[in-house]
């Protein structure tokens, strides 16, 4: 079906430019499924008892991508979702998520994506979400978006997302839980600007044996814009986790961090960094030495950093 312009330009940012209306993909608009595809090995159903999908991803998946963005276009709408993901044993699949909100009104436009994933014994997943703002409306754009990760034996999954710019508030809740080798791998991006603000809350079990997680989360707060980070790793096992937060603070922002680990096995080993600092002196005079303004230079640091 043919999407208008405005959803076009909103689904270029949130989903790289890559979204088509082939294989398996679901585009959600303005609180109802717009189109919808289903591949050989990967089935998309609509909830009877709620708002949203589960999506069916069967052993044989393996390098497959599914598509399952959400844009909202109109003022004062609250979309709220659940989207249930069941990877088989032995899948290898890539999800390709966001949600993007282009608000031209006076009122606050407003979606809760619910999404839990159920992964099987040595699937390796890639979830990558993005969200994004938009519109000269004086009404808030407001993302709230809670994961839910059930991680069974041997399974990889890799979890990057990001919050581009234009998100008034959002408050993102994660909640992990991992059997014996599971490994986790997670990149979370951020940037806020203006008076926007952002929470993000993150829990990680490790149950297992072997289990491992890696995360890493990279910020950057300009104008009065507030942040708050707090993620939890939880060792219930013979168990590894490096949780690293670096934050840039700029203008008159605030950033919080707030790391914890917790130990409940003698031979869980966790560990947590944490910085936040203002952009390097040296680096902006260097790139000032080139030929760059301070607003170019600055822009270039960001991007690197954010990369």
């Amino acid at each position: 079906m043919e999407i208008d312009k405005i959803t076009q330009g909103v689904l270029n940012v949130i989903d790289n430019g890559t979204f088509k209306q082939e294989g398996a993909y679901n585009l959600r608009y303005n609180g109802q499924p717009l189109c919808h595809g289903d591949s050989e090995h990967i089935k998309i159903k609509s909830k009877t008892d709620k708002n949203g999908i589960d999506v069916f991803i069967d052993g044989n998946t393996k390098g497959e991508q599914v598509h399952i963005p959400v844009v909202v276009t109109a003022s004062g709408m609250t979309d709220v979702v659940y989207n249930d993901f069941y990877i088989a044993e032995g899948a290898e699949v890539v999800i390709v998520a966001g949600c993007g909100i282009h608000n031209a009104g006076c009122d606050n436009a407003r979606h809760d994506g619910i999404h839990s994933f159920h992964v099987g014994k040595g699937a390796n997943v890639r979830y990558e979400e993005k969200h994004y703002g938009e519109g000269d409306g004086t009404g808030e754009r407001i993302l709230n978006p809670v994961t839910k990760i059930y991680m069974d034996e041997n399974s990889v999954f890799t979890l990057d997302t990001a919050q581009i710019k234009g998100v008034d508030s959002s408050i993102r809740e994660t909640e992990i839980t991992m059997e014996a080798g599971a490994k986790l791998f997670v990149t979370e991006r951020l940037m806020t600007h203006d008076k926007q603000n952002a929470v993000s809350n993150m829990e990680i079990q490790m149950n297992g044996d072997g289990s491992s997680a890696k995360i890493a989360s990279r910020s950057v707060a300009k104008g009065q814009s507030s942040q708050t980070f707090h993620p939890k790793a939880i060792g219930n096992a013979a168990c590894h986790a490096h949780v690293q937060c670096d934050s840039i603070i700029m203008d008159k922002a605030e950033v919080c961090s707030i790391p914890e680990i917790n130990a409940r096995h003698i031979d869980a080993s966790i560990i947590h960094e944490a910085a936040i600092g203002r952009i390097n002196n040296e680096q902006l005079i260097k790139l000032r030495t080139l030929g760059m303004t301070e607003e170019e230079a600055e822009a270039v640091i960001v991007d690197a950093f954010l990369d």
